[in-house]
């Protein structure tokens, strides 16, 4: 092959492979019932934090989103299952997820927090939510901290599929506390009208052996370009301000923690 004929093939490769990554879909896994990261519009349309973050990446990397909406539990064994590419659901980056499945960096980091009837005084909770009810999502972070701390102080732990179910009982009064993430209480519960009553309390949690280092995008184990080419874009959306524009639609501070 003389030197233009090579020249030729090498520029129509680069064209293939940049044609090619253009088209790139990255399936991604949501669970949209958590809010306000990731929930349904009255129109059946995700939402949220996650799913706007999740787009503004997909952005950055030139591939299409294709969002996989499913029940929290069972997203990393749909990743592990390659059913999808990777999960961006508010999932923590703890030790125990890290033996299965492995995380881009942190795209945001907020502690966990007790929600209670207004009025409640929680000082310690190992003692004072002895004999009582306390809701859990199945699967989470919280799900393990309450069965390694709760439950052998005597403290009945009720797990739930969905926050929402959660958040249900709570109201209704077939619990008396509920622990999850601080914003999701706040936004999801304690300021709609089926909140109106309760109020968050207690001490923050955020030990790093349950709560683990933020927020991160789960890939399946070894999948270091996905991890990599995420942790690129996360980086690229907080330098350029498309980070600051999907959080000021959400909160009124800074998301991403220390």
């Amino acid at each position: 092959m003389n030197k233009i004929a090579l020249l030729g093939a090498l520029a129509l490769s680069a064209f293939s492979t940049l044609a090619l990554a253009g088209q790139d879909t990255l399936r991604i896994g949501i669970e949209a019932a958590y809010p306000p990261f990731g929930f349904k519009t009255p129109e059946g349309n995700i939402s949220g934090f996650d799913y706007d973050i999740g787009n503004a990446l997909c952005a950055e990397m030139q591939v299409k989103c294709q969002w996989v909406e499913q029940e929290f539990d069972g997203l990393i064994p749909s990743l592990k299952v390659r059913k999808i590419d990777a999960v961006l659901s508010s999932m923590s980056i703890t030790e125990d997820r890290l033996k299965s499945v492995d995380f881009s960096k942190k795209y945001y980091q907020t502690p966990g927090k007790l929600a209670m009837k207004a009025g409640s005084r929680i000082e310690d909770p190992l003692v004072d939510l002895k004999g009582r009810k306390v809701g859990v999502q199945r699967a989470s972070t919280y799900d393990r901290y309450a069965t390694d701390r709760f439950e052998p102080a005597g403290i009945e732990v009720v797990r739930y599929a969905s926050q929402n179910e959660a958040f249900l009982d709570l109201a209704s009064g077939r619990l008396d506390a509920l622990l999850a993430d601080i914003i999701n209480i706040d936004e999801g519960f304690i300021k709609t009208p089926a909140g109106q009553g309760f109020a968050l309390v207690g001490p923050d949690f955020n030990d790093p052996k349950y709560f683990g280092k933020g927020a991160g995008i789960a890939v399946r184990k070894g999948d270091s370009d996905t991890a990599a080419r995420f942790n690129a874009a996360i980086d690229a959306i907080r330098a350029n301000g498309q980070y600051q524009q999907v959080q000021a639609k959400y909160f009124g501070f800074d998301i991403y923690g220390k």
